[in-house]
């Protein structure tokens, strides 16, 4: 099977966390500020599938699927990009933590900054969507504006304070899992598929995801939804549930369990990077290749320096032939390293390199 274990790629997530922990808080919030931004279009292509009054009246089981299948267009984008999105950090650096590779401060920062950066990522989409209100944006009449304000009532209003937490749960549970699932495969098409239907999965059930809801709520309350939604309303009664709900879904049904089978008890999970490549070259060859260019630039380096000392009157190390240590293994000939050398050759002796001017 072309695919990593779900040991292995356990492991790569707890490496991924903790990578992601130390990286510059102006990073994380870029990054998060991408994922936010880039999540959005696929809500946005979701809620425009999904604005069409004769199926939502006569058969709004299939229109709802049809939206569902749109929708992971975004995470697609966000993944495949390495953008960042909150509700995967619940994974990541749940594993890392568990794992003592991060810190719990290292964890409540970059939950904290993505957190922030898909907000305004989300609402930076919302507005450019929105900007156009003069002469008719995307969602500011007819069945496109009917449908924002409904889909809005159904995920803020109409629900109870618990329900929304417990469909955060589920949430991002099948997201955490379709992240997880994408991180296994090897290729792209495989983690496209990977993503798509455990994020069709969610988004068909109708389960409350607290970075979509960046988008799909705000866009209401901008194109003057009734009362109650408002903002105070919809950070108490959506964000906070979907956001709790969203971490103990990621964190505790992915992060937690997988961490718990195949990382706790200082269990070493070995990970080989020896899948085939694009061109019938194995990674491991790929791998060597890179190695062998390493050291000779590294010769080539040396060769350039010592060349530099014989014209400042320093020559003898070159004059007596100096001695660099290589790998049997490699073989190297450089013709010309630039215009002030004329010739110097590498030649294999054993296990050195011997270098001539």
């Amino acid at each position: 099977m072309d695919a990593f274990t779900p040991a292995q790629t356990t492991e790569l997530i707890s490496r991924i966390g903790a990578r992601k922990a130390r990286m510059r808080v102006d990073k994380i919030f870029i990054n998060s500020f991408l994922g936010g931004a880039l999540l959005s279009f696929g809500c946005a292509l979701s809620l425009s599938t999904s604005s069409s009054p004769w199926f939502q009246t006569n058969a709004p089981g299939l229109i709802r699927t049809i939206s569902a299948m749109v929708f992971p267009i975004g995470l697609i984008m966000v993944v495949l990009t390495g953008a960042d999105l909150f509700t995967s950090y619940c994974m990541y650096s749940t594993v890392s933590l568990l794992h003592r590779r991060i810190s719990l401060l290292n964890l409540l920062k970059t939950w904290g900054i993505s957190l922030m950066g898909n907000l305004i990522g989300a609402l930076f989409v919302m507005g450019l969507l929105t900007g156009c209100k003069i002469d008719g944006g995307i969602f500011d009449q007819g069945a496109f504006r009917d449908q924002a304000l409904a889909n809005a009532k159904i995920r803020a209003v109409v629900p109870r304070w618990h329900q929304i937490f417990l469909k955060g749960i589920l949430c991002n549970w099948l997201v955490c899992l379709a992240v997880f699932l994408s991180i296994s495969s090897r290729e792209v098409f495989s983690k496209i598929l990977s993503i798509w239907f455990p994020v069709m999965c969610f988004v068909g059930l109708g389960t409350d995801h607290v970075v979509a809801n960046m988008f799909f709520i705000p866009l209401a309350i901008f194109l003057e939804a009734p009362a109650p939604l408002s903002t105070s309303y919809y950070i108490w009664k959506s964000m906070l549930p979907s956001l709790l709900g969203n971490a103990i879904g990621g964190g505790v049904f992915v992060g937690g369990a997988y961490w718990h089978l195949f990382l706790s008890g200082g269990q070493e999970v070995e990970i080989h990077f020896d899948g085939v490549g694009g061109d019938g070259k194995r990674e491991s060859e790929v791998m060597y290749t890179c190695n062998s260019l390493r050291q000779k630039s590294s010769v080539a380096s040396e060769a350039t320096r010592c060349d530099n000392q014989s014209e400042n009157g320093s020559s003898k190390a070159v004059e007596d032939g100096a001695k660099l240590e290589l790998p049997s293994s490699c073989q190297c000939g450089l013709s010309r390293l630039g215009e002030d050398l004329d010739a110097i050759q590498f030649r294999r002796s054993g296990d050195r390199v011997e270098s001539k001017a």
